[in-house]
């Protein structure tokens, strides 16, 4: 055998011989994570514990009792560097009393900084208010406490895989005609229905440890009626979590309860379900089962998705993790009104938040604006609740959202400017965010400092 058989044999002997190595040590549904970040996260019922007789609000009534229960999530996030937590929950909003309650509680369980905890509501329109009922109201605090506490002492190394779906039971419920806006179910109207899937893996098995679902819709499926509401005309007559809650718990049911799934609401002001009526319909079972099962149906296919070998490949092996918010005072009809605004960026992916309900035209405008700089994920319903946030079109022609909004027309272009602003800053691409200058970096810490020393102070 000559020197070149040699060598060739060789060669080939040790590559089976790796082949042979490889296919023992890769076990099929396992996979390596290699990452900075770590995740925790625990849910927990944040049913009240006296329901019948008691009222819902949204679309106020009162109930007997229970459907499904209410659900709260607390997904605590670490770089090696800077703490983050999102906490989502089955209520109608992020009330602001509630959220400096829940953010010094998270923060003395779990070290993570006041401000730089989300607080996100689904905006479920058949859960409890927090100032008419004080009593579940602190139960609520000390549930989202012992739930941070569960995820703190839960971390774990994880990666983040990525999946969009689309559902089809949200439509526009506005309409143009003669100059004014109407209410109407409208199949041509702006809307979005993507569904944005995150999934944090630890790689021991196709499971995963947390999955984040994002859409767009009002959930008031389960809400007032008409006379051809049958078998609900007053309204459907039980606490319930709504389509968020049946999709969460579809997708855990497939993964066995061994994932925590926790919803985000995105700009769905003028987006409701598709359900027709006088104007609309209360919805019974099969619509329910329709909706969470479509939702929920998006999720675990995106999900699967992103776990595919291809995808894997895709995924980032270093997360950081950077939060930036402020307080402002937006023009309001009878003054300022203080909104706190937020960007939270954890790798890749880019959260901007609004306190109340964004129209779904603010969610495309912001993506757009964001381009290819981050994946975004535009958030509503988080960190207070001031109502709705209508466009300066929609004022222009009026109609519900516009009308029953505190803010003036002109709050739009400062919102949208501020959050931009803010992704600025945690981007990192513009030049002040990464600037060596000793005056850049010295400005850069005390800004910081403050922010977390204090919440967000009000700025003009």
């Amino acid at each position: 055998m000559n020197r070149t058989h040699f060598l060739q044999s060789a060669a080939l002997l040790c590559g089976l011989f790796l082949q042979t190595v490889s296919a023992e040590e890769i076990k099929d549904g396992e996979f390596a994570v290699t990452s900075n970040l770590r995740a925790g996260v625990a849910k927990v019922d944040i049913t009240p514990t006296e329901v019948a007789g008691s009222y819902v609000i949204g679309h106020r009534r009162q109930v007997t009792g229970v459907r499904d229960p209410l659900r709260a999530g607390v997904l605590i996030l670490d770089d090696g560097e800077t703490k983050a937590a999102i906490v989502t929950m089955d209520t109608i909003g992020a009330w602001e009393d509630m959220v400096k309650s829940a953010r010094q509680s998270i923060e003395k369980e779990t070290g993570v900084p006041a401000a730089n905890i989300m607080v996100s509501a689904s905006h479920n329109h058949s859960g409890p208010g927090y100032m008419e009922n004080l009593r579940w109201a602190s139960e609520l605090i000390k549930k989202l406490s012992a739930a941070a506490r569960e995820a703190a002492a839960n971390m774990r190394t994880v990666n983040m895989g990525y999946g969009e779906d689309r559902i089809n039971f949200g439509i526009n419920r506005r309409k143009t005609i003669d100059g004014r806006a109407v209410v109407r179910l409208n199949p041509e109207g702006l809307n979005d229905p993507r569904v944005k899937v995150l999934r944090f893996d630890d790689g021991k098995s196709l499971t995963p440890v947390a999955v984040l679902m994002h859409a767009v819709c009002h959930p008031c499926f389960f809400t007032w009626g008409d006379k051809g509401s049958l078998p609900y005309p007053k309204g459907y007559p039980k606490m319930t979590a709504d389509f968020p809650g049946e999709a969460q718990s579809f997708v855990e049911m497939i993964y066995g309860q061994k994932t925590s799934v926790l919803f985000m609401q995105g700009c769905a002001g003028d987006i409701r379900p598709n359900l027709p009526g006088y104007p609309y319909r209360c919805a019974d079972e099969a619509d329910i089962q329709w909706a969470g099962r479509d939702l929920g149906g998006a999720v675990a296919r995106a999900a699967a998705w992103s776990v595919t070998r291809e995808q894997l490949r895709k995924r980032e092996s270093f997360y950081q993790i950077r939060v930036a918010s402020e307080v402002i005072d937006l023009p309001g009809k009878e003054g300022p009104v203080a909104s706190e605004l937020m960007a939270m960026k954890v790798g890749p992916f880019l959260f901007l938040t609004m306190p109340g309900e964004p129209m779904v035209e603010y969610g495309f405008k912001l993506e757009k604006a964001i381009a290819d700089r981050a994946i975004p994920i535009i958030v509503g319903y988080s960190n207070g609740n001031i109502g709705y946030i209508a466009t300066e079109d929609a004022h222009k022609v009026g109609g519900y959202e516009p009308n029953l909004s505190k803010l003036k027309p002109e709050a739009e272009p400062i919102i949208l400017k501020q959050l931009g602003m803010l992704a600025d800053r945690v981007v990192g691409d513009v030049f002040a965010s990464f600037s060596k200058h000793p005056k850049d970096v010295e400005k850069r810490e005390a800004e910081e400092k403050a922010r977390l020393q204090s919440l967000p102070v009000v700025k003009p």
